[in-house]
């Protein structure tokens, strides 16, 4: 029996590119990986070289390719995943003018500020586009860069993300998907099409834009990057989505009540139904995946960080100082944190948040302030929890995936704060094997997203300790009393 044919999936991260290889089966057979830095110079910074990371996606692409051929499975396609909310101008001839503006840069904070001043304008603005007023946001980067950073702009002629320029070189064309730009805060859930009220705030025209086709779409590879990489000249490129909404269709979180939860340097949980909206209260983002779908949930910008710096602040290696945390009671002996280290995403929405320990004894050392802090990661994304099931969205079960869960202690946290069992998907695959299985999907190999999903199998599940769970939802509403405390406290 020859090998079975793979579709590839080209992951666009924020550090590096990764390629999956995988068949109709679910299964990662092979991955590829080049890096490239993210700039962090200036203050509030973070850029990346479009070029560099086009490039970058091409290696991958070519030694992935290459590995496919070696061990006889032909490649039926390609489809792409991405970082959301980049952003990236370009000159009359279609090469970059600016550098790509990562979610991270937190330069616009000033103008995400102004908008937000005026809530009625906000919660419209977010009601309609399904994206938080944030620094994260694409409309808010374009409001800063058009509003007042003529040396940033004046050559550039039109506006796209990150992924958009990549494609470009693969399949001839300056298009987008309704998947990556429903995280731009430009496009209308309703529509799926540019939202004019939003393209007003940001500065730019319609036309300035790409075309939004559907996640689904395929086009033919270029020969010039077929040349490169040494795949056949029109293979269907899939043009894919945003790597949020694909981590669930990668975990296997699609199916009605299942959410899926990341954790790595930052965290997220995002449940799938079947259509778009967020909470009354504005808390939450709500993302298209495809074929009706749509990701509702959020961001945190502290997960695994918080422990990083912990260990940076201790002078302690990072996994033993989690052991250590692990051997602390549930609670951390009284002592609550607020891990906003990187200010915060979900649920609040404001980069100026700053962190703070309450309860502070002279007992407590650093492994129970270590405890505190991941408790405060897993509290945060319990808000976001409370946030999506305030949204109209049932959640009953979490897929979990992210280098965080190495450590048991962050397993155990989460699954108590949440107070659901965790089924652990480390090996799916995550946004890259969400590119494949889409990929599939386009070319007609599943009948739905749903029946794709079902071939995901975690490979193992952390259960919450009851009394933990008790503990950790008294404690919720406390943290939110804290924070609308502290937000406001000048300093």
């Amino acid at each position: 029996m020859s090998p079975a044919p793979v579709v590839l999936g080209i992951d666009l991260g924020t550090t590096a590119t990764k390629v999956v290889a995988a068949g109709t089966d679910a299964r990662v057979l092979h991955q590829t990986e080049r890096g490239y830095p993210l700039r962090t110079d200036e203050s509030g910074e973070a850029t990346q070289d479009a070029v560099q990371v086009r490039d970058a996606a091409i290696e991958a692409l070519a030694e992935c390719a290459a590995w496919a051929k070696e061990h006889g499975h032909e490649v039926a396609g390609l489809s792409f995943s991405t970082a959301m909310h980049t952003l990236v101008g370009l000159d009359s001839s279609g090469a970059p003018a600016t550098p790509a503006f990562n979610w991270a840069d937190t330069r616009a904070a000033d103008v995400a500020a102004r908008i937000r001043s005026d809530r009625d304008a906000a919660s419209a603005l977010h009601r309609a586009t399904g994206t938080p007023v944030h620094t994260q946001s694409v409309m808010v980067k374009l409001a800063w860069l058009t509003g007042s950073q003529p040396d940033l702009t004046h050559d550039v002629v039109r506006w796209c993300a990150l992924k958009d320029f990549v494609v470009a070189d693969f399949v001839g064309e300056l298009v987008t998907e309704y998947s990556l730009s429903s995280g731009s805060g430009l496009q209308g859930m309703s529509t799926l099409q540019w939202h004019e009220p939003a393209l007003e705030v940001a500065g730019v025209r319609a036309e300035q834009l790409p075309e939004i086709h559907s996640p689904t779409t395929t086009m033919p590879l270029t020969s010039q990057v077929a040349d490169a990489v040494g795949l056949p000249e029109g293979l269907p490129v899939v043009l894919g989505g945003g790597d949020g909404p694909l981590a669930n269709l990668g975990v296997g979180a699609v199916q009605p009540g299942v959410a899926a939860l990341s954790l790595g340097t930052s965290g997220a949980l995002r449940v799938t139904r079947d259509k778009p909206g967020v909470d009354e209260r504005c808390r939450t983002f709500s993302y298209a995946l495809a074929d009706g779908l749509w990701v509702i949930g959020g961001a945190v910008s502290n997960g695994g960080v918080a422990a990083q710096w912990a260990s940076e602040a201790f002078g302690v290696d990072v996994a033993e100082l989690l052991d250590e945390a692990a051997a602390v009671p549930p609670g951390a002996e009284g002592l609550i944190a607020l891990p906003y280290l990187l200010g915060e995403r979900a649920p609040w929405w404001e980069p100026g948040l700053t962190g703070s320990f309450l309860g502070l004894r002279r007992s407590h050392g650093r492994a129970e302030m270590t405890r505190a802090v991941v408790e405060g990661v897993a509290q945060q994304l319990a808000l976001v929890l409370d946030a999506v099931r305030d949204s109209g969205a049932e959640v009953r079960a979490v897929r979990a995936t992210g280098g965080g869960f190495r450590s048991r202690v962050w397993a155990d946290a989460i699954a108590a704060a949440l107070d659901i069992d965790l089924d652990l998907a480390e090996g799916s695959g995550g946004s890259g094997l969400g590119a494949v299985l889409l990929g599939w999907r386009a070319l007609g190999e599943f009948d739905s997203l749903e029946r794709a999903a079902e071939l995901v199998v975690p490979e193992g599940r952390a259960t919450p300790d009851a009394a933990a769970a008790r503990l950790m939802a008294r404690r919720r509403a406390v943290v939110e009393r804290i924070y609308e405390t502290l937000r406001d406290l000048p300093l």
